[in-house]
């Protein structure tokens, strides 16, 4: 296995992971707050969705499709904690743009040779993600880091355990 095979299995088990911890939740469970000012569901996918294009841009030739009109405005900082939500997607839309997003960064990672991802990345997340290869492994790990919230949504609802 090299390298870019390994961030290509991580990529595709959280992207199952995600489709799992969703499988059995309502587009009404997506609105649940775990507890009062957390973040929903709903707010975390359209969040991931649009984050993953937006780290993604630095990869080279990378390709992805554009989200609907308003998508990142109605999942910024300010719109996460409006109550009662109101303007969020269908959980079967939310896949559908995560699916694209993912399979938009799988695509792009296979056209890199090892050696492209140590080249050095720019901007603001360059403290965070120092290489090319780093900035794709933070796509799943962010992707990680909130279905970790979304099991809090789970436990509150009666979901069972997964994984």
């Amino acid at each position: 296995m090299n390298a870019r095979d390994a961030i290509k299995t991580a990529l595709t088990s959280t992207q199952f992971m995600l489709g799992k911890y969703l499988e059995d939740l309502s587009d009404a469970d997506l609105l649940v707050r775990p507890v009062p000012n957390a973040n929903h569901v709903a707010w975390q996918l359209g969040h991931l969705a649009a984050a993953e294009r937006q780290l993604g841009a630095q990869i080279p030739g990378a390709a992805y499709p554009e989200l609907p009109a308003g998508w990142a405005e109605q999942h910024n900082k300010t719109t996460a904690s409006i109550e009662p939500a109101k303007g969020f997607a269908t959980k079967a839309e939310y896949l559908a743009q995560l699916n694209k997003g993912r399979d938009a960064t799988l695509a792009a990672l296979a056209k890199l040779s090892d050696a492209d991802l140590d080249k050095p990345t720019e901007g603001s997340m360059k403290p965070f993600a120092p290489t090319l290869g780093a900035v794709i492994i933070l796509i799943s790990n962010h992707t990680l880091m909130h279905l970790g919230q979304v099991t809090c949504v789970r436990r509150k609802l009666g979901k069972p355990v997964l994984f």
